[in-house]
């Protein structure tokens, strides 16, 4: 795998053991510390933060993670759960901390990983000065989730259909979902346009084709890597959060941020633009 996947973003790549798995990351520039937290999708990697990553190294020393299952980080066949993607992200701060001290960071994450950075600022509120949500998932329609601490909205039934008899379905199944005029087609949902980030196409693409891609998004797609107590999570933020989301395409239904707007460490923004702002 290592051989044939390209650097995601620029700087030094690095990897380190974790109770997540080996992960890998990379750091660059000098300054105050910021972490880069990509989303979860089929073909997900650090390459979604390349446009934060390059611009904020001139200023900021920045740390952008592979979580597990994506880019050069483990990607066995395990569970995938939201307690796993959050074990990373706190993995990930520790290792910012030896390299740059034990000061606080500002920290942000996209889509679905907002809520496995929002739930390891509450775990660990005095390693996070500040938190950046983009197109955080949690806030579709008007329900609260607030289900036990940890519970997942997960199907097992569906996980079970992915995944299917014997070891090539669930891989059969990913590779069909990742077909690159699939990604394409995604990519443009995202965006809300048909003008996408191409480079990170051709990243997409050739990420979901190293061995073992397809064991995180089938535990996506069976909603598994979803928080069903993510609310509780959100209303127990402690640090500064600014959450910010486009309003093109597939992710534009943020009426559910009624449930934490009064609250006064959020402040919000709002795009013309896609997913990814």
């Amino acid at each position: 795998m290592k051989a044939c996947l390209p650097h995601a973003v620029s700087g030094e790549r690095f990897e380190f053991a974790s109770d997540a798995g080996r992960l890998s990351a990379y750091v660059a520039g000098q300054g105050p510390p910021m972490l880069l937290v990509h989303s979860i999708n089929a073909s997900a990697s650090a390459a979604e933060m390349r446009p934060l990553h390059e611009h904020y190294l001139q200023t900021r020393t920045v740390f952008s993670v592979d979580l597990p299952g994506y880019g050069f980080s483990d990607r066995s066949d395990r569970d995938y759960t939201p307690r796993l993607m959050t074990d990373a992200i706190h993995a990930a701060v520790e290792q910012f901390r030896l390299r740059c001290g034990a000061q606080p960071i500002d920290a942000l994450a996209l889509s679905l990983s907002c809520e496995y950075l929002a739930r390891a600022a509450v775990e660990m509120p005095d390693h996070f000065r500040s938190v950046a949500l983009v197109s955080p998932t949690g806030f579709r329609g008007l329900r609260a989730w607030r289900g036990p601490p940890g519970s997942t909205r997960g199907k097992p039934w569906l996980y079970k259909a992915l995944r299917g008899p014997g070891n090539g379905w669930g891989a059969s199944v990913f590779r069909a979902l990742t077909r690159p005029g699939v990604i394409r087609y995604f990519l443009g949902r995202t965006w809300g346009s048909k003008e996408i980030d191409e480079g990170l196409y051709d990243y997409d693409v050739l990420t979901t084709q190293m061995p073992g891609a397809e064991h995180a998004p089938l535990h996506f797609l069976s909603a598994k890597l979803f928080s069903a107590d993510i609310h509780s999570v959100y209303c127990a933020l402690a640090p500064p959060v600014w959450m910010s989301h486009g309003v093109r395409g597939d992710f534009t239904d943020y009426r559910g941020q009624v449930i934490i707007e009064r609250r006064p460490n959020w402040r919000f923004s709002v795009f013309p633009t896609g997913a990814l702002p």
